[in-house]
């Protein structure tokens, strides 16, 4: 996929999940072959004003790279701020969040809230493009609700006013992250622009990642939830898509010694006590699925160290083995 002047030669891209998609897991799952990594969404007003945590949120590092900040708001003008301030980052692209369904975002006029406004939505990618020295990229949904599927309109408009390519997450806002995903809107919005579409949405593997392409046309697709405590999962679709090959799932003793590695580097970016309160969540995704892991989700939610965690792990992999 061509975006601007960078080529992106995989065919999976890590979605910028909100409290996920940090610095220690987006270099994880670059490293396992995801095409881009996208960072956590970042308040427009928050970067005007010079805000620390927005700051933090956009920072990049060459490991992760091609990395994109993202972005999100409702003013042109303030949009366009927070785009020259992101450059200051050198982010290989920003991205608008016209996608996110969270009531704080769109109670604050961002995010999903956008696309019931498709004029003023085009004017912001028209004012960040003007601002932007890389390519600007937009996010989006289906739609609002079952009654305002219009990701058609909102794409084209987006590509008129100088977007470089679109993802499209196949749910409405009002349908959260609940199934079914609309397929038949991916398709509908890359018929309808000349641009690249992302296609988002349930991909958890290979033949789900091949699925989605092969019935909608994108370019590319972009993973989520399907990455959660499992960022291998790049690896996996790379190599189906590839040579259609279904690499397995790694040994439990596998799993437990990447999940170590990312919470060691989480611990590492982000300090002992923050990394470790933020590793209870992944902790808990790593060992999903595991046998006797529910008998541990107690002990995880209240670990202190990483010692700790290691301790856990082992003991796991004993049960397993």
């Amino acid at each position: 996929m061509i975006l601007g002047n960078l080529e992106i030669k995989e065919k999976a891209a890590l979605a910028p999940l909100a409290g996920v998609a940090d610095r220690a897991f987006r270099e994880l799952c670059k490293g396992y072959g995801a095409a881009y990594t996208v960072c956590e969404m970042a308040s427009a007003k928050g970067i005007s004003l010079g805000d620390k945590k927005s700051a933090e949120l956009l920072s990049i590092t060459e490991t992760e790279r091609p990395a994109g900040s993202q972005i999100f708001g409702n003013s042109p003008e303030t949009m366009a701020t927070a785009a020259k301030k992101a450059l200051e980052f050198n982010p290989d692209f920003i991205d608008i969040n016209m996608g996110c369904p969270a009531p704080k975002v769109a109670s604050s006029g961002g995010g999903a809230l956008l696309m019931k406004n498709p004029l003023l939505a085009a004017d912001i990618v028209k004012a960040v493009v003007e601002a932007s020295t890389v390519p600007v990229t937009v996010k989006m949904r289906s739609g609002w609700d079952d009654n305002n599927i219009n990701a058609v309109e909102l794409a084209k408009r987006c590509e008129d006013a100088g977007a470089a390519a679109i993802t499209v997450h196949g749910r409405t806002k009002v349908q959260m992250y609940a199934p079914p995903v609309n397929t038949d809107i991916i398709k509908q919005v890359k018929a309808a622009v000349k641009i690249p579409v992302i296609g988002n949405g349930d991909v958890i593997d290979g033949p789900s990642a091949a699925k989605l392409m092969e019935e909608t046309g994108c370019d590319m697709v972009m993973i989520g939830r399907g990455a959660l405590g499992r960022p291998w999962v790049f690896s996996q679709i790379n190599a189906y898509l590839e040579h259609e090959v279904l690499l397995p799932e790694p040994t439990v003793t596998e799993k437990m010694f990447v999940m170590l590695n990312h919470i060691e580097k989480l611990c590492e970016y982000k300090g002992e006590r923050v990394g470790i309160r933020e590793a209870r969540k992944h902790a808990a995704w790593y060992t999903k699925g595991l046998h006797g892991a529910a008998n541990y989700r107690a002990r995880i939610g209240l670990i202190n160290s990483v010692e700790e965690l290691r301790q856990i792990a082992l003991e796991l992999i004993e049960q397993n083995s």
